[in-house]
């Protein structure tokens, strides 16, 4: 993507909730190389965030509520979190969890679009959102499947202020002219139990090498490694605890 650090109205974070945290630690530890923090703090309950060298990349959290499936989450930045979750009320959207203080580090919220899929606002306070984008390992492309595209489009357009491009294959989203991420529309490929959802995808080195590797660490590979025309090579895998999560190859911005 071509957003370098977290902006107003960006993806700033993604979150793994998970039913086994040593296993998703050792799981994307060898696939990416993350090096796991956990808060020591009870408040915290086992949240651990992830470091490639000094800077923190993700998060790794134990599931909270009965019936929370394992999955990745991505947040959105807001200047006031309070002020975000009227606009997403306002355009058609609920709100799973009102906003939240988070220590010192900030204030979260869980929504939910029109459309079904579940994201999160994250109003910065000590802690901004990631320290790295789009480097091996580090968050580099955010994508929304939904089985109601234009009504989607309407939502994010108006709570965040997001350009779309204008194309029927994949458009994407974007700030200032600055796309982030994409939107793909759910057909009958995509089974009826699969929820309208966020998909983060990871910078590699190799897509081939890390398909090959979450499949021996226990993972499974949803769609094979492929080339997109005019695009990165790309695919979309499931690590061990059932999260689905995409990988492309660094250094190539849609």
């Amino acid at each position: 993507m071509k957003l370098h650090e977290p902006v107003t109205g960006g993806p700033c974070w993604v979150e793994l909730g998970t039913s086994d945290l040593e296993a998703a630690e050792r799981f994307y530890g060898e696939l990416f190389g993350w090096r796991p923090e956990t808060d020591a703090r009870r408040q915290a309950d086992g949240y651990t965030v992830v470091r490639l060298d000094d800077a923190a990349v993700a998060a790794l959290a134990p599931l909270h509520r009965r019936g929370q499936p394992v999955a990745w989450n991505v947040a959105f930045a807001v200047r006031d979190a309070d002020a975000a979750v009227r606009q997403v009320t306002a355009a058609g959207g609920t709100v799973a969890q009102s906003p939240t203080e988070v220590l010192d580090a900030g204030r979260s919220v869980v929504a939910v679009d029109p459309t079904g899929a579940l994201f999160q606002l994250w109003q910065g306070g000590s802690f901004p959102g990631a320290g790295l984008f789009n480097a091996p390992g580090s968050l580099g492309w955010v994508e929304l499947l939904t089985r109601e595209p234009d009504r989607a489009a309407d939502f994010y357009t108006t709570v965040f202020g997001w350009s779309v491009t204008a194309s029927d294959r994949y458009p994407q989203w974007g700030i200032d002219g600055a796309d982030f991420g994409g939107m793909v529309t759910m057909d009958d490929k995509f089974p009826h139990k699969v929820p309208a959802h966020w998909l983060p995808y990871f910078a590699v080195a190799d897509v081939d090498t890390a398909a090959a590797g979450a499949t021996g660490a226990g993972g499974t590979v949803l769609m094979l490694p492929t080339s997109v025309p005019d695009g990165p090579r790309i695919a979309v895998l499931r690590d061990p605890q059932g999260a689905m999560f995409g990988v492309y190859r660094a250094g190539h911005e849609r």
